[in-house]
C-alpha cells in the first residue's frame, strides 16, 4: 500500500495501533479486510488533509460518526474538509466513520472505541436511543464533547446541536404543500428514513400538526422505514400505495427520492407536489429535471463549521457560535444556487 505519511500519523488518523498499521502496510497476515480498509481510508483522508499536517497550531482530532445514505455522507465529508482552513492556526483532523445503516449496538460500539482511544470531540448523527445516550454520557465524562449534527439527541449529555431547525422545516413544508395543492380532499405521502432519527421525527410531527391546522382535508399516508436507501425505500412506498387512491403530494424527509418516484410511476401515480430535503447529487438531478417541486436545503458547510466551533470552544479555543441552527433555504428548479 503506497503512502507518504509516517506510520504514527496513519495510526492516529485510523484510530489503530502503530503495530497494526505496520502489519497492514507490509502486507502481513492475520489482518482483517475491515482493518485494511480503515488504513486505506486513513491514508486517503491524510492526502485530502495534507495542509492540516503542516499546520503549526494546536492539533485536535474530531471523530465524525454518521448513519446516512452514502450520497449524504459524501456531502458531509466535503463540507467538513471544506471548512478546515477556517480554524488556522489550530489544526483540525477529522476522522470519519460512515455507514448507511447502524444498529444501536453498532453506534454504541463506535462511540465506545472512541472513548477508549481518545478524541478531542465527536460530531454525531445517530438514532436517539437509550444506549446511544448512555454512550454520549460516557464520552462527556471523559471530556470528549459530542455535538449532534442534522438530527438531535436532545435528552443526552451532548454539548450542542448543529443543523437545521427540523420543526420549522416541517412547518415550512406544510405551508408550501397546502398552498401548492389544489382545493378539496387530498392525500399526501410522507416518508422518513427512520422514526428513531429525532430530526426527521420533528419534521414529521410539525408537518402533520401544521397541515392539520391549515388544511384538515389533507390525509397523510406514511411509508417510512427505508433508511433513505433506494431499494428499501422503494419497497416501503410500493407496499404502502398499493391499491390506494390518488397521491396528490409527497413530503420526503429521509431521501431515496429516485426510488420513491420510480415506485410511484410503477403504481401509475404522478403527484402534483414533491417536497424533499438537501441538495445532494440525486436531488440536484431530480430538481433540474423538475421531478421535485421544492428542496428544503441548509448549508452543510455552515453546519460543520458551527459544530467544529463548539468543540474548539470547549477546549478553550475561540468562542462558541451564538447561533447553532441553520437557516432553511427554499430551492426550486428556478433558483438552484450557483455553487451547485
Amino acid at each position: 500500500m503506497t503512502h507518504r505519511f509516517p506510520v504514527k500519523e496513519i495510526a492516529l488518523q485510523s484510530g489503530l495501533s502503530t503495530a497494526t498499521v505496520d502489519r497492514v502496510l507490509n502486507g502481513r497476515a492475520h489482518v482483517s479486510p475491515q482493518t485494511r480498509q480503515r488504513v486505506k481510508d486513513a491514508i486517503e483522508e491524510l492526502v485530502r488533509q495534507e495542509g492540516q499536517l503542516a499546520a503549526k497550531g494546536r492539533r485536535l482530532f474530531v471523530d465524525i460518526v454518521v448513519e446516512a445514505p452514502a450520497r449524504f455522507s459524501r456531502e458531509i465529508r466535503r463540507a467538513s474538509e471544506a471548512v478546515l482552513a477556517d480554524f488556522k492556526p489550530a489544526a483540525l483532523r477529522p476522522r470519519f466513520t460512515f455507514a448507511e445503516t447502524m444498529t444501536e449496538a453498532d453506534s454504541v460500539g463506535v462511540l465506545n472505541r472512541i472513548h477508549k482511544r481518545g478524541s478531542q470531540g465527536v460530531c454525531l448523527k445517530a438514532r436517539d436511543t437509550r444506549d446511544v445516550r448512555d454512550a454520549i454520557a460516557r464520552l462527556s465524562e471523559k471530556n470528549i464533547p459530542v455535538v449532534t449534527v442534522f438530527t438531535d439527541i436532545p435528552n443526552s449529555d451532548r454539548l450542542a446541536y448543529a443543523g437545521l431547525n427540523n420543526k420549522r422545516a416541517g412547518m415550512t413544508a406544510a405551508w408550501l404543500m397546502q398552498k401548492l395543492l389544489g382545493p378539496g380532499e387530498q392525500t399526501v405521502l410522507t416518508t422518513l428514513s427512520q422514526h428513531a432519527f429525532q430530526g426527521e421525527a420533528d419534521r414529521f410531527e410539525a408537518f402533520r400538526s401544521e397541515l392539520q391546522r391549515q388544511r384538515s382535508t389533507i390525509t397523510l399516508l406514511d411509508a417510512s422505514g427505508g433508511g433513505g436507501l433506494n431499494s428499501a425505500t422503494a419497497q416501503e412506498v410500493g407496499e404502502t400505495i398499493n391499491r390506494r387512491g390518488k397521491i396528490a403530494g409527497v413530503y420526503s424527509m429521509g431521501g431515496g427520492n429516485m426510488a420513491i418516484l420510480t415506485a410511484l410511476e410503477q403504481a401509475g401515480q404522478a403527484p402534483t407536489v414533491f417536497i424533499a430535503h438537501d441538495l445532494d447529487e440525486d436531488n440536484l438531478e431530480l430538481l433540474r429535471a423538475e421531478k421535485l417541486t421544492v428542496v428544503l436545503h441548509h448549508d452543510l458547510n455552515q453546519d460543520m463549521r458551527t459544530a467544529f466551533r463548539h468543540i474548539l470552544a470547549h477546549h478553550g479555543i475561540g468562542e462558541p457560535p451564538s447561533q447553532s441552527e441553520s437557516d432553511i433555504q427554499v430551492v426550486t428548479p428556478m433558483n438552484i444556487p450557483a455553487r451547485f
